[in-house]
């Protein structure tokens, strides 16, 4: 299981990109407009970099919900592979069946 502490840094980031995904996308809206004047997108980027850098998606992590684990992360199930095959296993998904042959 991950450490207690970068599960819950990796909420907070989720927290702040939702708090600033529409001021971000406004930026960079004004950025990628090319009729507008360069000064005008040159003060939209200066802002944009002064947004904190948690606020970033792409400095989000997919971890696992049940365990926190960083890797072998289904999308889908929103879990690890290691919880996947437990709960599996168990019967607790439904149509999952342990593999025999």
């Amino acid at each position: 299981m991950a450490k207690k502490a970068m599960i819950e840094k990796e909420r907070r980031r989720r927290r702040m990109v939702e708090a600033y995904a529409q001021r971000r996308a406004e930026l960079k809206e004004v950025i990628n407009d090319r009729s507008l004047p360069m000064e005008h997108r040159f003060k939209a980027t200066m802002k944009l970099a002064k947004l904190p850098r948690n606020s970033s998606p792409t400095r989000l992590r997919n971890r696992c919900e049940l365990t926190g684990r960083p890797r072998g992360y289904y999308r889908k199930l929103r879990m690890s592979r290691i919880a996947l095959r437990e709960l599996g296993g168990s019967g607790q998904i439904p149509g999952m069946v342990k593999s025999s042959w």
